[in-house]
This record gives structure tokens, C-alpha cells and sequence, in this order.
């Protein structure tokens, strides 16, 4: 025989109470239904109550309602031939509740006893309604079966009692037997009920005292999840569960049962199929004995308890002192304070313990109560307080032996800034718990979810500074990559923000990548760097990334905050890696303390591996003595365009025109650029030089560089030919022009050079680069890295290839 409940929202409507009817009528064999009130009505007879208590005749308009909607209800569903005959009864049972709540009013007194006597009024009228919606159905009060004790609102149930009633009183014969949930009775057949989601209860005493083959627990979700839904978007249905799991998960706020469910089914063995009424096809989640082997992570579900308090009993006078623990949990089960988790410390300084935060203020005075001399005349104890606080809990049997799960767990919420206030793990490893402040539940719930392949692909949420032919290159290799991202290598990627010198947009709902232009036109608000990275920050959203395609002074000096608040950074601009030597240093400290990555690859070469190349060679022991290196694309290109047709401003424009060039090319000219990268090459092979140490040789006059743009193309259309003949007279010599930058010994040059057909650049086409390393390892032959150096195509591949990166730390 089957036990089936089903809860308020199963049967919240006429139209669901059918669908319910056609899961009943489908069972092969004699059921029993444990039903709960119709969706909405026990709050609402709390809340008459409540009204009634207060002297406020409100509560007879919420009665009238909650009348005529089981009256709709029962017209909607019962047969003719029936419908009088149940009208009477509701009317009956309505009476009933309409002189309790009378009382309550005349007395202004809401007693424990007439709030259960008012509450079980519910799953009375629901009860019979829908088992006159069968043929020959039996129904039973669960008052005459189900015994307890007189402590109202949680009646502890008499089993013994219990138990023999049930056995006596259910008739396997009947096809469908219809039992109320909820609610008993004691020893003197007053009502009593078993604590909210009490339902679910019935239905398990039920099921143990008759030895069901099944208990099957129909809601409104598909069983169990790996975490809250609402909060974690990414989480999905659990097939399978031990009793020790389920009862972990929901002690710690999972709400798909009634933690107190799994008592009766446990001792004898007898599985729970948690279902979704609205969807009767789907698998739901198997409560048993067995311990499943299908899931690749070694934890099965996240729960969470929102908005708890913790307490700190802390003292040196508690340290080898016994009983203490029992003084202090004996003192707070005397005012029934129900505790949610506790931590002590090996040390025995403090005892910590968890709390709703209403039981906060009682679960204090007890304790002040109790250690009155030790904390008020002796000063050896004190008390601290902490709100605004969550449980997070990980549940897995398979935890148990398994290393490195704590390391996991402490990992992927440190990276993502999330701070652990408390955790406990019990020696039978069956669960980690950890206290964090509400404020960063959502995110840490995210984090643990993917930090455990809980979730079935990784999230990387993108804040984009910079919208010109790099930033818009990169946006769009995204997009076209975006579905073989997410189908081959489980990534989705979300653009949340995204900001250039005009316009800024945040959605933290995600930007379609196509769209980011339009969205910036039509609903951008006013650029403002400092604001996007506040909004940003504000956000605080997992696996953040900032990426910088922009040349901006103002973009790179925010990268210190932007670290601090553990947001990695990807970076194109040059400005911050090149700036003073310190603040080079603790970008890179405050990204390691973190536990986020500072990437800046594309700073020097565009797509070239050159960054990782030395930082490889230093990491494994070799030492860089010599850099010798075309770092410049922009003047790679320049000087190999120039012809007799192509004169030297030309060549300048065409560069600026095809991307290769800063916005100003002025930069380039300048060496400027080029002094950027051969600090950022010195420092990463373990030189501290600044840019005052960088010996600069301009092959243009400084007049050239003053001014406005057009003012600057004026004035070097004046070297035009100068540069022409030069190139002439190299050309017969069979020589040509490069701007090489140079580290030699810890010292730094930047200059333009003219070299021979031998050397390793003279066939260094378009704006390639190329670099020579020089090390201890590679001293007779240099190691050469060489390729585009420039263009915003190669460029933004070398900015993706560093995200992916960040992805795979």
C-alpha cells in the first residue's frame, strides 16, 4: 500500500485538485492521501486569529471568504448527488471555527489551544471536499489516529498509541482512504498540530505504522535541488538521496520536507519519492538507504537558512572547566530555544551557537541568567552578539573520506571575496557548515554550486571598459564564440557592463553581446568610471572580470579598488603595468592576497606570448640578461611602408587609419609606447627600473610633438622628404630602419636603428614584432618570439586568450 500527501499548492485550485484526482485515480493499488489545507487558507486562519485577539472585527470579512471559497470549491467538484450533503458539513465545520474565533475576540486572547483548534480547520474542510470528489473513498479524522501530547503547535506524537489506532482504523480494502494532515489530538481529544509543514508528518507516521511499500510526498517542485532555485539559477533536481542527506538538507533550510518527516520512514526502511503534482512525468528525488554512485561531485545539495543570529559565550574561566556546555544548553532548552548549529572552540574559550534572530534576545537573558556571577561580578565571561547572518550547508555522504573538500569550499568563496564568519564539520563528515553575512549568501551559494560541478557549466561575468577597434573587436569574437564557449567547454559568458568616454550600461541581467552599441546609444547613462566601477562593485557578482581595451590614465589607477574587491582584471592598456615601479608591485600583491588574476599579456606583442614566456623563465630558474626587441607594430609598419610614394606622414595616417596606432600616434612616435612595454618586459624579468630610467632617442624633433593633431601632421610632412632620401641611401646600402628597445644589464633604450640583412629583424614585415631573449639558458643563441605586434583583430584575440585564462585558474 502507498501513502500519498499532497500540499497546499497540489490542491490550490479546482483545476489542480482534478490534476491531483488523476494522480490518485492512476495509483494500481489501494492509497492513502494525507492532504494539507488549500493553498493560502492556514495563513489566513492565523490571521483571523490574530485580528480576533486584537479586537478587530476584520477577521468575520476574512472568515466569509474563506467560506465561500471551499463553497466554490466543493459546486466546482462534487457530483449532485453529493454537493447537499457536504454544503452542510462545511457550514457545520464552519461554525465551529466562527465560535472559536468569537471567543478568541470576547477574551482578546490567542491561546496555543484555540490557535490549533482554529488552524486545523483547513485541512478538515480539504479533506472532506476532495474525498467527495471519489467513489467509495473512506474518510478518516486523523484526530482518532494520530496521538500526542498537549504541547500545542508541536505536539510530540504518542507512537505506541499512534501506531495500533492506525492499524485498526485504515481499511486496505477501500481504494482511496482520505486522511487530514497536520493536526492530532490528545489524551483528552483536544486538537492539537504538528508544527508547520506538519503535513508531511502525518503522511510518514502514516506510512510507518502501516509499513507502505512507498511514501510519496507531492509538491510543487521536482524533489530535492542542489540549492534554492531562487537564488541559485543553475540548480537542478537531485535523483537520489540517503535519509542521513535529505534530513541534513533540510535541517538546514531546504523546504521541500518537513525535516521531522524522515524519522518514522527511516526506522523502517521505507523509501520517499519526493514528485511534482505539475509535472507527474518527471523523476522527482529518491529518498532511501542506498548511497548513490552517479554524481561526479562528491557533495549531493546546498541548503541555506536565511537571516540567523549567532551568540559567543567566550571566556578563559570556561577553559578545563566541565560542564559548562550543559549549563549553557540547559539554561536555553529551559526558555525552548531551539538551537541550529553550534562551534567550540578546541581550546574551550568559547562556545558559539546559531539562532533565529527572534529567539536571540530570550537565548541572552538565559545566558545572563544562568552566568550571572561569572559575567556581572567576576568579569571572567562575556557575551557577544552578531546578526544579519546565513547558514550555508554542503551535504554528501560521499564527503566522508574524500580529501579536499574543505580546501575547495574555502577556496571558491576566498577568490570571490566571500568571508566565513563560522563553519562546523561533524566527525561523521556527512555535511561542512558555514556562517556568512545575508548580504553574501546569494553570491556564496553561486560559488560553492560551480566550485563543486554542481552546476553544469561556469559563469564568467565581463565589465567592459573601452568600446573602440580593439574593445568592439573583442566584443564580437565573444559573440561569435559565446554557444561553442558554453556547448564544448561548459562556459557561459555574461556581459554586465559596459562603459567607453560617452556611455555606460549595467544589467546585471546580462547584455546580448550583438546589442551592446544600441544599449549604450538608447539606455546608457553618462560615462563615469568611478560610478560604473561603484555599480559594478555594488553588484557583487561571482567570477567578476573587468576588461580594460581603453588607452585611459583614470581607468588604470582604479585597479587597485577593483582588485581589492575581488574582481579580476584583464588588461590591454599599458598605463598601470608602466606607471611607478610600486604601483606595478601592489597591483600584482593585492591580486595574489585576493586569490583573483591581474592579466596583462596584451600589453606588449598584442597576441605574442611574450609576457608569459619570461614570466615561464624566470618561474623555472633562468635569469634574462639581454631584451632586444621590435616592440612597436605601429613603427614596424611605418617604416616598412615608406616608399617613394608612401612619404612619412602617410604612412603615420595609414597606421592610424588600420588600428595599429594609438588614437594619438603621437605615442608611438615619441617612443612613448614603446618605453610602456620595455618597462613592463624589464619588470617582469625581475628588473625594478622606472620610466625616468629609460633612455629615449626620438628620431623626430620635439616641436613635432606639440600642438594639435593637425598641427602634428603639418609639421612632419616637413620631414617628408628628409626621411626619403635617408631611406634611399639605406636601401642601396641594402640596411633598414627599426625602432628597437633594449635591456641590457638592468639598463633601458629606446631608439631608431638602422640594421643589416643578417640581423634577425630585417624581414620583419607589416607591423610584426619581434623579441630576443637573452638568459643563462639561451646565451649563445637568443630566443626568439616574433609575429603581429599590432592590429585590433590580434589584439583582442590576445585579451580573449587571457580571459580564458582567468577561467582556468
Amino acid at each position: 500500500m502507498k501513502v500519498l500527501k499532497f500540499g497546499g499548492t497540489s490542491v490550490g485550485s479546482p483545476e489542480r485538485i482534478k490534476g491531483v484526482k488523476k494522480i490518485i485515480e492512476s495509483q494500481s493499488s489501494p492509497c492513502v492521501v494525507v492532504l494539507s489545507a488549500f493553498q493560502g487558507v492556514t495563513d489566513e486562519l492565523k490571521q483571523m486569529c490574530e485580528l480576533a485577539s486584537s479586537k478587530n472585527e476584520e477577521y468575520i470579512t476574512l472568515l466569509d471568504r474563506l467560506a465561500l471559497k471551499h463553497t466554490e470549491y466543493a459546486k466546482q467538484l462534487i457530483s449532485k448527488d453529493k454537493l447537499d450533503n457536504v454544503l452542510i458539513s462545511i457550514d457545520k465545520i464552519l461554525n465551529d471555527l466562527r465560535e472559536t474565533l468569537n471567543g478568541i475576540f470576547l477574551l482578546s486572547e490567542l491561546s496555543k489551544h484555540a490557535l490549533d483548534k482554529a488552524l486545523s480547520t483547513g485541512e478538515i474542510l480539504s479533506s472532506l471536499i476532495i474525498s467527495n470528489i471519489f467513489d467509495g473513498s473512506q474518510l478518516i479524522d486523523s484526530r482518532t489516529i494520530i496521538k500526542t501530547d498537549s504541547n500545542f503547535g508541536f505536539a510530540n506524537v504518542d507512537f505506541a498509541l499512534s501506531n495500533a489506532l492506525i492499524k485498526n482504523k485504515i481499511d486496505n480494502r477501500r481504494k482511496q482512504i482520505i486522511i487530514p494532515g497536520f493536526i492530532g489530538s490528545n489524551t483528552s481529544n483536544e486538537t492539537t498540530t504538528l508544527g508547520r509543514g506538519g503535513s508531511d508528518y502525518t503522511a510518514s507516521i502514516v506510512a510507518a505504522a502501516i509499513d507502505a511499500e512507498v511514501l510519496e510526498i507531492w509538491t510543487d517542485v521536482d524533489g530535492f535541488m542542489t540549492a534554492d532555485p531562487k537564488k541559485v539559477e543553475k540548480a537542478y533536481s537531485i535523483e537520489s538521496l540517503t535519509y542521513s542527506e535529505a534530513i541534513e538538507l533540510s535541517h538546514f533550510g531546504a523546504k521541500v520536507i518537513y525535516t521531522p518527516t524522515l524519522r518514522p520512514v527511516y526506522k523502517k526502511g521505507i523509501p520517499v519519492l519526493v514528485l511534482n503534482s505539475f509535472k507527474p512525468d518527471s523523476k522527482g528525488t529518491i529518498i532511501s538507504n542506498k548511497t548513490s554512485d552517479d554524481n561526479i561531485s562528491p557533495i549531493k545539495g546546498i541548503s541555506s537558512i536565511d537571516h540567523i543570529d549567532l551568540i559567543t559565550l567566550q571566556g578563559p574561566v570556561m577553559v578545563g572547566v566541565s560542564g559548562t556546555s550543559m549549563r549553557l544548553f540547559g539554561a536555553l532548552a529551559k526558555k525552548n530555544i531551539n538551537i541550529i548549529l553550534i562551534i567550540q572552540a578546541s581550546s574551550e574559550f568559547s562556545i558559539t551557537f546559531a539562532v533565529i534572530p527572534s529567539d536571540s534576545t530570550p537565548a541572552i537573558e538565559a545566558i545572563n541568567e544562568e552566568f550571572n556571577r561569572e559575567i556581572n561580578l567576576n568579569n571572567e565571561l562575556k557575551v557577544l552578539h552578531e546578526k544579519n547572518l546565513s547558514i550555508i550547508a554542503i551535504v554528501g555522504e560521499r564527503m566522508r573520506n574524500t580529501p579536499g573538500i574543505s580546501a575547495t569550499l574555502f577556496k571558491s568563496l576566498g577568490r570571490n571575496g566571500i568571508n566565513v564568519i563560522a563553519t562546523a564539520q561533524g566527525s561523521s563528515e556527512l555535511n561542512i557548515s558555514i556562517v556568512v553575512k545575508n548580504e553574501s549568501l546569494k553570491k556564496a551559494l553561486n560559488v560553492i554550486h560551480d566550485g563543486f560541478f554542481l552546476s553544469r557549466y561556469k559563469e564568467l561575468n565581463l565589465f567592459f571598459a573601452g568600446t573602440g577597434l580593439v574593445g568592439s573587436s573583442l566584443l564580437k569574437q565573444m559573440q561569435e564564440q559565446q554557444s561553442t564557449l558554453l556547448s564544448e567547454h561548459s562556459l557561459k559568458v555574461n556581459l554586465i557592463g559596459v562603459t567607453n568616454s560617452r556611455k555606460m550600461f549595467i544589467d546585471k541581467r546580462g547584455i546580448p553581446f550583438k546589442d551592446f552599441n544600441e544599449m549604450l546609444k538608447t539606455s546608457g547613462d553618462k560615462g563615469d568610471i568611478s560610478v560604473f566601477i561603484q555599480q559594478m562593485t555594488r553588484l557583487n557578482l561571482r567570477n567578476s572580470v573587468f576588461i580594460d581595451c581603453t588607452a585611459d590614465a583614470s581607468v588604470a589607477s582604479r585597479y587597485a579598488d577593483i582588485l581589492s574587491n575581488y574582481v579580476s582584471v584583464v588588461a590591454a592598456n599599458k598605463i598601470a603595468c608602466s606607471s611607478e615601479y610600486s604601483y606595478y608591485q601592489k597591483l600584482r600583491t593585492i591580486a595574489i592576497e585576493r586569490g583573483v588574476r591581474f592579466m596583462y599579456e596584451t600589453t606588449v606583442g598584442a597576441g605574442l606570448p611574450i609576457i608569459k614566456t619570461i614570466d615561464d623563465l624566470v618561474l623555472s630558474g633562468d635569469k634574462i640578461l639581454k631584451i632586444e626587441a621590435v616592440l612597436s607594430g605601429t613603427m614596424n609598419f611605418i617604416f616598412n611602408e615608406l616608399s617613394p610614394e608612401m612619404p612619412l606622414s602617410g604612412a603615420i595616417r595609414k597606421a592610424r587609419e588600420k588600428g595599429f596606432s594609438e588614437p594619438d600616434p603621437r605615442v608611438d612616435l615619441s617612443g612613448t609606447d614603446v618605453v610602456r612595454k620595455i618597462l613592463i618586459l624589464a619588470r617582469e624579468a625581475g628588473y625594478a627600473i622606472e620610466k625616468e630610467d629609460v633612455i629615449v632617442n626620438k628620431f623626430l624633433p620635439d616641436e613635432c610633438f606639440d600642438g594639435s593633431m593637425n598641427d602634428f601632421f603639418e609639421k612632419v610632412k616637413k620631414y617628408d622628404a628628409e626621411f626619403e632620401l635617408k631611406r634611399q641611401e639605406l636601401e642601396k646600402q641594402n640596411k633598414k630602419w627599426r625602432f628597437f628597445a633594449t635591456l641590457d644589464e638592468g639598463k633601458a633604450k629606446v631608439e631608431l636603428l638602422t640594421i643589416g640583412y643578417d640581423h634577425p629583424s630585417y624581414n620583419l614585415e607589416g607591423s610584426n614584432n619581434i623579441i630576443l631573449l637573452t638568459t643563462n639558458r639561451y646565451k649563445e643563441l637568443p630566443m626568439v618570439i616574433k609575429g603581429y605586434g599590432a592590429g585590433a583583430e590580434v589584439t583582442a584575440a590576445g585579451v580573449f586568450a587571457d580571459l580564458m585564462r582567468v577561467v582556468n585558474v
